[in-house]
């Protein structure tokens, strides 16, 4: 299935950080990637998001404003399963 493309605008790139704004239309997608570096993710919507990885589905509850880590080698696509636009602030530490 055709998905639309989720649109990261960047906020801040510079010799310590990047971090990147992150919009999901409905039934929105990452595509696959694999983190190169730590991240912290922080919700701007409240909701679930579709992980697609390597071992199978998960699906990940959100809140707004509920911060989590995750580390390097993180492979996956993230799916956003709403009917609404969902976003979050992803922090990569370089």
């Amino acid at each position: 299935m055709l998905r639309p493309a989720a649109i990261p605008t960047v906020q801040l790139d510079n010799e310590v950080v990047k971090v990147t704004e992150w919009r999901f239309p409905p039934g929105g997608e990452t595509g696959w990637h694999r983190h190169e570096m730590r991240y912290v993710v922080v919700p701007q919507t409240t909701g679930p998001l579709l992980l697609d990885t390597p071992e199978g589905e998960i699906t990940s509850q959100l809140t707004t404003g509920v911060a989590y880590y995750r580390p390097v080698g993180i492979e996956h696509n993230v799916i956003n399963p709403s009917d609404h636009e969902f976003v979050f602030v992803e922090i990569e530490i370089k």
